[in-house]
C-alpha cells in the first residue's frame, strides 16, 4: 500500500481529481507564455526522461536532471510545467516552473537529485549546496541549488546569473507556484467521465506549454506546434491551436491568430514558418485564417477585431489567387520542392505520395480550403458592413467550389483527385484530401454518398484507426507521416464534412474513433502524438517519420513522431468539448 509522509500533493491538487497520472518519455516540460515572459532563444525547454523523476533539457549542450528514487514512485501529477511524484514511504516530490529560467520544488531528503550533462560528466559541486553545469561554447550555465527539502534549478547566460536565479528560487513557495501553474488546467470543463477528463486535462496541458510570450518579432502571445523540435510559429497549425483554445480562453485564441496576421508581408504573403528572429522561405500554408478569425468572432463577438483583420485576410487570400493559380482555371497549386522527404511543405502534407512525381497539381485540398476560407471572409466582411466585399468573396468562393466539382471529380472512381498541369490527367492518388469537398455546401448528394462509401470500404479507407492519409490500397501506404497514418486535423475536416452533408452518426463515430486513438496512446505512452498508424499495429513511437525510427528516443539523433504535438491536443480537446459542431462551417 502506498503511504506518503506529507500532503504536499493534496494541497497542490486541491480542486482536481486525485488519481494516478501518466509519465511519458518526451512529454514537454517548460514555462508557458500564459504565465509570463518566455525566451525561446535560450532553449531551456525540458522533456520527461525515460524513467519517473528524470528530465532532459534541450539546451545547446543537453542537460539531464535525475531524482534517484529510493522506492517506487507514482506520478500523481504530470503537466507541462508541474510534476508531482509520490514515493513509497518517503513522501512526495513536486517541481514547478516559477519563471522561464527557474524550476522550484520540494524534494524529500531521502530523494537524491542530481544535474549532469547528457554526455560529458556530472555537475561540478560549487559549495553552499550548489552544483553547476557551465558550457562556455554555448555561453550558458544551469545550476542546481538545494537547501533541505527545497530545490531550485536555473538557467543563465553565466554561472553567476544562474546561481543568483537559483538562490532566489529557493525563497519561492513551490506549492503556491505549482497551484498557480495549474489554474489553466482547472479551467477545463468537467465531462462526467474520469478517463475523458484526464485526457482533456492532458490536452490543455500540451496546449498551455506550447504557448509563448512576446519576444523578438512577436508583440503578443503566440503558439508553436511543439517547443521541441519545431519551436517556431506555423500558419495552419496556429489556426488549429486557436480552435481548441476557444473552449478555454477565447482572448488567448485571438492573440494566437493575430500574431500570425502581424507577420504579413507588404504584398499579402503570410509565410508558413516564422521564428522570433527569422522567417522561413517565401511559401505559405493551407488558407484557414479567415475561418479561424470567424470562429474567434463567434466566441468574442468583437467587430473591431474583425474590421482590423479584414484587409489582412483579403490581401492574404489575394496573394494565393495571384501566385498559386498559374493556369488561371480557378484551382490552386501547391509549391513543389526538391526534397523527396518534403515535396510540398507548403501543403502541410510534406511527404504525401500525391507529390512523388514532383509536378504542379491543381490541388483538391488547396482549392477546397480556399473556397471555405473565402466564404468565411465573406461573412467577416458582411458582419462589419462591407457588403460589396462580402459579395465579391462569396462569388469567388462559388467559383472555386464550381472548379473543384467540375475539374477534380472522377466519376468512375467516385472520388476527388488532384489534376496534373502538364497532361491535365487526374492523379489517381487516393488521399484523405479527396474527402475535403464534403466541407462544401453545394456538394451533389450522389457524390456525398459515394465518398461515404469510400470511407466505409475496408479496402480503401475503413482502417482500424481511420482515416488513413492515403488509401490502404495505394502501393505507397505505410506508417510514414502523410503516406498512410491517421492525423487528427484531417479527421476533424472529414467529420465536419460528414456532419454538413447530413451524415451525423458517421461524423460522431469518426470523432469518437479519433478521440479513442489519441486517448489509448496517451494512456500507454503519456504523450499526445503527432500522428498514428492507421492499421493500428504500431505505436506512434515506432512509426516511420521521413525514415525508420531510431532505436531509442533521441531528438538529437532523429526527429521521430513528435510528442505533445499541439494541434493533436487542441483538436482532440475541441472534439471532446464541442463535438463536430465546432469550428462552424460558413454558409
Amino acid at each position: 500500500m502506498l503511504r506518503v509522509a506529507c500532503s504536499v500533493l493534496d494541497e497542490v491538487l486541491a480542486g482536481l481529481p486525485h488519481q494516478p497520472d501518466v509519465w511519458g518519455e518526451g512529454a514537454l516540460f517548460a514555462f508557458s507564455g500564459i504565465d509570463g515572459a518566455t525566451k525561446t532563444t535560450s532553449s531551456f525547454v525540458g522533456g520527461l526522461g525515460p524513467v519517473v523523476g528524470s528530465f532532459v533539457f534541450h539546451t545547446g549542450r543537453q542537460r539531464v536532471l535525475e531524482m534517484q528514487l529510493p522506492a517506487p514512485g507514482m506520478p500523481r501529477l504530470v503537466c507541462g510545467d508541474v510534476v508531482g511524484i509520490a514515493v513509497l514511504e518517503h513522501g512526495e516530490a513536486v517541481l514547478a516552473f516559477a519563471a522561464w529560467h527557474t524550476l522550484v520544488g520540494v524534494v524529500p531528503a531521502a530523494i537524491h537529485i542530481q544535474l549532469r550533462f547528457s554526455e560529458g560528466g556530472p555537475a561540478e559541486e560549487a559549495g553552499g549546496g550548489a552544483w553547476v553545469t557551465a558550457d562556455p561554447s554555448w555561453g550558458d550555465a544551469v545550476v542546481l541549488c538545494r537547501s533541505g527539502d527545497r530545490v531550485a534549478i536555473s538557467f543563465g547566460g553565466s554561472v553567476e546569473l544562474a546561481r543568483k536565479r537559483a538562490a532566489a528560487g529557493l525563497q519561492e513557495d513551490p506549492v503556491g507556484v505549482a497551484r498557480e501553474r495549474l489554474a489553466f488546467i482547472r479551467s477545463v470543463p468537467r465531462l462526467g467521465d474520469a478517463g475523458r477528463e484526464r485526457l482533456a486535462r492532458k490536452c490543455a496541458s500540451v496546449m498551455k506549454v506550447n504557448v509563448l510570450g512576446p519576444e523578438g518579432r512577436f508583440v503578443r502571445r503566440w503558439s508553436t506546434p511543439d517547443r521541441v523540435p519545431h519551436r517556431d510559429q506555423w500558419l495552419w497549425d496556429t489556426v488549429f491551436h486557436s480552435w481548441g483554445m476557444n473552449h478555454l480562453d477565447p482572448e488567448l485564441s485571438w492573440d494566437l491568430l493575430a500574431s500570425v496576421l502581424e507577420t504579413q508581408h507588404d504584398d499579402g504573403l503570410i509565410t508558413h514558418q516564422v521564428g522570433v528572429a527569422w522567417e522561413g522561405p517565401p511559401i505559405t500554408q493551407p488558407p484557414l485564417l479567415a475561418w479561424g478569425v470567424w470562429e474567434s468572432y463567434r466566441h468574442l463577438r468583437d467587430r473591431d477585431r474583425l474590421a482590423w483583420a479584414l484587409p489582412r485576410l483579403e490581401a492574404y487570400l489575394q496573394w494565393d489567387l495571384d501566385h498559386r493559380d498559374s493556369n488561371g482555371n480557378g484551382l490552386l497549386e501547391w509549391f513543389i520542392e526538391g526534397d523527396p522527404d518534403c515535396r510540398s511543405g507548403e501543403s502541410g502534407m510534406d511527404n504525401s505520395p500525391r507529390f512523388d512525381q514532383a509536378v504542379l497539381l491543381d490541388s483538391v485540398d488547396f482549392s477546397t480550403y480556399a473556397a471555405v476560407d473565402m466564404a468565411c471572409l465573406a461573412q467577416v466582411a458582411a458582419e462589419v458592413g462591407q457588403e460589396d466585399r462580402a459579395r465579391l468573396w462569396q462569388e469567388r468562393a462559388r467559383r472555386s467550389r464550381r472548379a473543384v466539382h467540375d475539374l477534380l471529380w472522377d466519376e468512375g472512381a467516385g472520388f476527388y483527385f488532384d489534376r496534373g498541369l502538364g497532361d491535365s490527367a487526374l492523379s489517381g492518388v487516393a488521399a484523405v484530401t479527396g474527402f475535403l469537398p464534403l466541407l462544401l455546401p453545394d456538394l451533389p448528394r450522389e457524390r456525398a454518398g459515394r465518398l461515404v462509401a469510400a470511407l466505409e470500404d475496408p479496402g480503401r479507407f475503413a482502417a482500424p484507426a481511420p482515416v488513413p492519409s492515403v488509401s490502404l490500397s495505394d502501393p505507397s501506404w505505410g506508417t510514414d507521416m502523410w503516406r498512410g497514418p491517421m492525423w487528427v486535423n484531417t479527421n476533424l475536416f472529414v467529420a465536419l464534412g460528414l456532419a454538413r452533408q447530413g451524415f451525423a452518426a458517421r461524423a460522431a463515430a469518426l470523432a469518437e474513433a479519433s478521440i479513442e486513438t489519441v486517448d489509448r496512446y496517451y494512456r500507454s505512452h503519456g504523450v499526445i502524438f503527432e500522428f498514428f498508424d492507421s492499421s493500428d499495429r504500431l505505436a506512434p513511437s515506432r512509426c516511420d517519420r521521413k525514415g525508420p525510427p531510431a532505436p531509442a528516443y533521441d531528438l538529437r539523433g532523429k526527429g521521430d513522431a513528435v510528442r505533445d504535438f499541439h494541434w493533436s491536443a487542441a483538436l482532440t480537446l475541441s472534439l471532446l468539448l464541442g463535438g463536430v459542431e465546432t469550428p462552424a462551417l460558413p454558409a
